[in-house]
């Protein structure tokens, strides 16, 4: 993994952060946005970009159970997020392609999402609110801490997805869900000429009252990386309460050749399925432009990062 060059910045607090892009628009500098670094060869860096460390923004601000809701640095990572809500029963399945050693921030900042975005939600139907500081060095608040405080919205929707290009995020607040009291996984068999059924039945049970968790078809190369045979078909993960689960493992077992899998299997799912990076292939166009205009006229923020000219 090729690093930009320059020292690595380190801002204490978004004051601090914000004084220092304020310093590299007068500079002339760039600043290439690091949180877990897992992102730092994505799209076509700009070599002399200098690190923008958010080591800083990490941790919990505030957790309320009560309400399903979180408030955590950007730098805290998945796995911390998953710890802490977990203690409560609670979790946020923003669950996005790669592993939990990644970043919160990243993962919106990114939006990406993973293979149980359709059922549990995506990044933009997770994140309530957002602090930010733009490439004109100011802070900006959208949303909020609770569901019903969404006045900051559409901002919140911009910074989603925008891939670090408008403003830093700092701090971000979630919206979580309880855990399920019981879940299983099952892969599904099927010779060649069973896979336009096993595929029909599969729609059908998608889309019925016991909708899976996820459902990830597998064809030869994707079952080979998760270690099954050229049989599997596909991965379905279902969780609810005793009633469901049994429905749904019935229903399942009515499709075709259901076998249990541990559900661990999902890691590997998230890591080894993973699409081709989204970044190398984004396309801007004359609203995106107007857009980091208004956020980041002299495009400070991750340059290059979208195939942008530098």
């Amino acid at each position: 993994m090729t690093a930009p060059g320059g020292p690595t910045h380190t801002p204490a607090g978004t004051a601090e952060l914000a004084a220092l892009v304020r310093d590299a628009s007068a500079r002339r500098a760039r600043l290439r946005i690091r949180g877990a670094g897992t992102w730092m060869d994505a799209g076509h860096p700009v070599r002399d970009a200098e690190p923008l460390s958010l080591e800083a923004f990490r941790g919990v601000d505030a957790h309320t159970p009560g309400d399903l809701t979180i408030s955590v640095g950007a730098a805290t990572t998945l796995a911390e997020l998953d710890e802490v809500t977990r203690a409560h029963r609670q979790w946020c399945p923003l669950l996005p392609w790669g592993d939990d050693t990644g970043t919160v921030g990243a993962t919106v900042a990114t939006a990406t999402d993973g293979p149980c975005a359709a059922a549990l939600g995506r990044p933009r139907d997770l994140v309530l609110g957002v602090e930010a500081v733009d490439g004109r060095a100011r802070t900006l608040v959208a949303g909020g801490r609770v569901v019903k405080n969404v006045a900051g919205f559409d901002l919140t929707r911009a910074l989603t997805g925008s891939w670090g290009t408008l403003a830093v995020l700092t701090r971000l607040h979630l919206r979580l869900r309880a855990l399920p009291p019981g879940e299983e996984s099952w892969v599904l068999h099927a010779d060649d000429a069973g896979v336009e059924r096993l595929r029909a039945a599969l729609d059908a049970f998608a889309r019925g009252p016991l909708a899976p968790m996820a459902i990830v078809r597998l064809g030869a190369a994707s079952a080979g990386a998760l270690g099954f045979d050229g049989s599997a078909r596909a991965l379905v993960r279902v969780g609810g309460n005793a009633a469901f689960v049994a429905e749904s493992r019935s229903r399942l077992a009515a499709c075709g050749d259901a076998r249990p899998a541990d559900p661990a299997i999902w890691n590997a799912v998230r890591a080894r399925l993973a699409p081709e990076d989204r970044a190398r292939r984004w396309d801007w166009n004359a609203l995106s432009l107007r857009i980091r205009e208004r956020f980041d006229p002299a495009r400070l923020l991750n340059p290059g990062l979208l195939g942008d000219a530098a």
